[in-house]
């Protein structure tokens, strides 16, 4: 077992530390980053993180699909890539939440990596603002029958059949007549958040995954590990005296407190066979994006085995209760029951890897799916016995706020 060393809680960063800093050079190209966000075409592989941002295009050696576990399949699409002459191969894509259902992960012929936008001064220049359009929102299931469910659901928990569950709910987005412009869309989403991991990845024919998600699932940078479990979350407020008071609210409050050290142990626990050491911080921090706070807690670790690699250990840790409960089987089952939906990718983790097992492996949160003229956009809340129907039903409504807000529609 690893040596775990608790460690003082940091002071409360505005946004997650970034896990690779030293790839980050001293003094960034001006437009080095937003020229890939710019660039960007449907089709193409876009992904900003707090370390780099990355464009891959071109034709690509897709990862099979042939049942044996994924950490495999990716080594082996390296290799190969590395046999026919690329000197640096690197795969990118999206795992979905049902890990048993076809990931969407490939090598692309042409990568491109710049320093990460937060960098990038030019990333402050407003983004062109959404076309008016008269935009349709479907809620599906409506509020009045998630609130029913989260009730639901909170009496199954009381009842002792878990400890926590991951509730889910869709927003169906369309104009008639109009297919969203996902190039534009992108950039606002990265402009509203620079922060944060923005991506756009291809899922399958005409589908397209993108979003803005402030959770770091598990970073690999040579023996280091880094986890950034988020999990308790309060809306912010435009009155900044009241925004202040949420965030004190939230550090204090004892069930998102719960719900978090639920969160974090179970990392640690997934952690632990891969690390020699582990460091976990005492309490949690805050982390604030455009519209939520969040608890954060950043789980750091030595690696045991070199050849580990960052998606064997994202893997582990997939899918951890931040995103659907504990216990995780219990969770699956009143997930099924309740939601309406396919959850696809959102939920899974998406990201990149080299042939070296350094990689960043993303929580595919904020997010939406772009097929046929649709936006489906998705979020979801943690229900615990404590929760409150109501107020959980609040929280996704808070949470599409980012990508609604880059649309140009409300609820």
């Amino acid at each position: 077992m690893p040596t775990v060393r608790p460690v003082a809680a940091p002071p409360a960063p505005a946004a997650p530390a970034a896990p690779a800093a030293a790839d980050v050079p001293a003094h960034p190209a001006v437009g080095a980053a937003t020229a890939l966000l710019d660039a960007y075409r449907p089709g193409d592989r876009f992904l900003a993180t707090p370390t780099r941002t990355l464009l891959a295009r071109g034709p690509a050696a897709v990862v099979p699909d042939d049942g044996s576990p994924l950490p495999g399949r990716v080594r082996a699409a390296l290799e190969r890539a590395r046999s026919d002459g690329n000197d640096r191969p690197v795969v990118v894509g999206a795992v979905p939440f049902d890990t048993a259902a076809p990931a969407a992960l490939a090598v692309p012929e042409e990568v491109r990596t710049g320093p990460p936008l937060q960098a990038d001064p030019l990333v402050t220049l407003p983004a062109d603002p959404p076309e008016a359009l008269d935009w349709k929102v479907i809620e599906v299931p409506a509020p009045e029958e998630y609130a029913r469910a989260t009730a639901a659901a909170v009496a199954r928990m009381t009842a002792g059949e878990a400890e926590k569950v991951v509730l889910a709910r869709t927003l169906e987005v369309s104009a008639p007549g109009r297919e969203p412009d996902l190039a534009a869309l992108l950039g606002r989403l990265a402009r509203f958040d620079p922060s944060g991991h923005t991506f756009a990845l291809p899922v399958g024919p005409g589908r397209t995954l993108l979003g803005a998600s402030p959770e770091l699932l598990v970073a690999r940078r040579g023996g280091r590990l880094v986890a950034n479990p988020l999990a308790g979350s309060a809306a912010r407020s435009t009155d900044l005296a009241e925004d202040v008071r949420r965030a004190a609210a939230l550090l204090d409050s004892a069930k998102d407190l719960h719900e978090h050290a639920v969160v974090v142990e179970q990392v640690r626990r997934a952690m632990a066979p891969y690390c020699s050491s582990l460091e976990v911080p005492a309490r949690p921090a805050l982390v604030r994006t455009a519209t939520m706070w969040h608890l954060s807690t950043t789980v750091t670790g030595a690696l045991a085995d070199p050849d580990t690699t960052a998606l064997d250990v994202a893997v582990a840790l997939h899918p951890t209760p931040a995103v659907c409960g504990t216990p995780t089987a219990a969770a699956r089952r009143m997930i099924t029951d309740v939601e309406p939906f396919d959850r696809g990718f959102y939920t899974g983790m998406l990201g990149w890897q080299d042939a070296a097992g350094d990689g960043e492996w993303v929580v595919t949160l904020r997010c939406a799916e772009a097929v046929d003229g649709l936006l489906r956009l998705y979020a979801g809340a943690g229900v615990v016995p404590a929760s409150d129907p109501l107020a959980e039903t609040a929280e996704t409504a808070a949470k599409f706020r980012t990508f609604l807000s880059a649309v140009g529609a409300s609820l």
